[in-house]
C-alpha cells in the first residue's frame, strides 16, 4: 500500500501541478508496452533501498513489482507535481506496492546521506529545474556501491539539434516543463562521483524527445 508522510519536512515545490500534463500521461497508457522493456531494465535485482526520483503517476511501480514481489526492497519516491502525486499514490495502491511519496524536488532530497542503495531516474531530468543541483543530491544519498539507474532523453546532433533549439520554448511550455535540448548523459558520466557500469542508446522516443539513453552508474567509495 502506499503511504504519505505529512510530518516529514518537505522541500519547497512552488506548489508545482500540471493537471492536464498528467491527463496526458493517462492518455498514453496505451503506448506504454514501448517503455516496458526499460522499465524492467531498471527494476532488474533491485534490493535493499530505492528511491523513485521524480515518479510521476508512477510508471516505475508495476514493474518494481513484478521484478522483486515486494520482497526484500523499500520503496521511497518523490514528486513535487500534486496531481501526479496524487495519481502515483492511487497507482501504488491499485498495484499493491507499498511505497513512501513525499512531495519534494530532487534538488532537495529529504532523506540522510548514503541512505539507498539505488535510485532510479525514468525521463525525470528533463523537467527538472537544477539538473546539475539534483545529479549532486542523487550522489549524496546514494551509499558508497550503490547504483544510479537512468532512462533519459538528451540533445540530438544535426538537424535534429537545430530543430529542438527552435521547438523547445514552446515544447517547455507545453509538456510541463521538459526541456529537449539537456546533455543529459553527458552530466551523468563526467560527474566524479560515480563510475560507468552501462550506458547504452535505445530505440525510444519521437522528435524532439529523442534519443534516448538508459544506463547504470556505481557511486564511487
Amino acid at each position: 500500500m502506499s503511504r504519505n508522510t505529512p510530518n516529514q519536512p518537505a522541500a519547497d515545490t512552488d506548489e508545482i501541478d500540471h493537471p492536464w500534463v498528467s491527463r496526458l500521461y493517462g492518455a498514453m497508457t496505451p503506448m506504454e508496452w514501448l517503455f516496458a522493456p526499460h522499465r524492467e531494465y531498471l527494476a532488474a535485482d533491485l534490493s535493499g533501498r530505492v528511491l523513485d526520483v521524480g515518479a510521476g503517476t508512477g510508471g516505475m511501480f508495476e514493474p518494481v513489482l513484478e521484478a522483486t514481489g515486494g520482497e526484500g526492497i523499500e520503496y521511497h519516491a518523490v514528486e513535487p507535481d500534486e496531481t501526479m502525486r496524487k495519481q502515483a499514490i492511487e497507482t501504488a495502491r491499485q498495484v499493491g506496492l507499498s511505497v513512501d511519496i513525499r512531495d519534494a524536488r530532487a534538488e532537495a532530497l529529504p532523506y540522510p546521506d548514503a541512505s539507498f542503495d539505488v535510485v532510479l531516474s525514468s525521463a525525470v531530468f528533463c523537467t527538472i529545474a537544477d539538473p546539475e543541483t539534483a545529479l549532486e543530491e542523487v550522489a549524496r544519498v546514494l551509499r558508497p556501491g550503490g547504483e544510479f539507474r537512468f532512462l533519459e532523453h538528451v540533445r540530438a546532433d544535426g538537424w535534429r539539434e537545430r530543430g529542438q533549439d527552435l521547438c523547445n520554448p514552446l515544447w517547455n511550455h507545453l509538456a510541463g516543463g521538459c526541456n529537449v535540448t539537456r546533455e543529459t548523459v553527458d552530466l551523468f558520466v563526467a560527474h566524479e562521483a560515480f563510475e560507468v557500469l552501462e550506458l547504452e542508446r535505445v530505440r525510444l522516443g519521437v522528435f524532439p524527445a529523442s534519443p534516448f539513453y538508459r544506463g547504470r552508474l556505481r557511486r564511487r567509495r
